[in-house]
């Protein structure tokens, strides 16, 4: 694994996730004292200068997983209100990368975000009234709602909790940090089925 993709999971010291870090931030965690105790897959080992004294060098062991203490870079926990950002990066994984309306996966520059009642209709660019769509599907509907275009929606969107959009923002997440983030999921959450599925997942939420 190339150093610039290494992805380490931080959580504070009760175990809940905060933010993703990279290789450079979390050895700087380690020297600053902040953190509490590691789990997950070792990813790589730093090594630092010899001690003029001890003659010793410095050995830093890199997991997947680091419980720190402190808060992320938000600056305090998400409450139940927490409402996250919306970008199609997230929106496109959140939906598994297919489209809600003909159901097929299609890559990233294959899909675009539609807004379940238009923004001409006074709907909002919010998590809950946009989906993931095939640009051919979303041309084809224009500025209707699916009623009035006569396309059925296949599931109905959400806004994801603070653990989720962790999730949804990982670039390559490894599969304990993976489950360690489902544990942190809401019991119903539709990611819960849509991880590691290869066809489109109808729920409700």
């Amino acid at each position: 694994m190339e150093l610039r993709q290494v992805q380490v999971l931080r959580t504070d010291a009760s175990g809940m996730p905060l933010e993703w870090i990279g290789y450079q931030e979390t050895a700087k965690l380690y020297y600053l004292g902040m953190v509490a105790y590691a789990c997950g897959t070792p990813l790589l080992t730093l090594r630092g200068g010899v001690n003029a004294r001890s003659g010793h060098r410095s050995v830093v062991e890199l997991n997947s997983i680091i419980a720190t203490y402190g808060r992320g870079h938000q600056g305090s926990s998400p409450n139940q209100n927490y409402v996250p950002p919306l970008n199609n990066i997230a929106l496109f994984r959140r939906d598994n990368h297919f489209c809600m309306y003909c159901g097929q996966r299609f890559s990233h520059g294959d899909l675009s975000r539609d807004h379940i009642t238009p923004l001409s209709q006074g709907g909002a660019d919010a998590w809950n009234n946009v989906i993931t769509a095939c640009k051919r599907c979303n041309n084809h509907k224009a500025g209707r709602t699916p009623e009035q275009s006569g396309m059925q929606l296949l599931a109905v969107p959400f806004t994801p909790t603070y653990a989720e959009y962790i999730y949804l923002q990982g670039r390559r997440v490894l599969t304990d940090q993976m489950e360690f983030l489902r544990a942190h999921f809401p019991r119903q959450s539709p990611l819960h089925q849509r991880l590691g599925i290869t066809g489109p997942v109808i729920q409700m939420r």
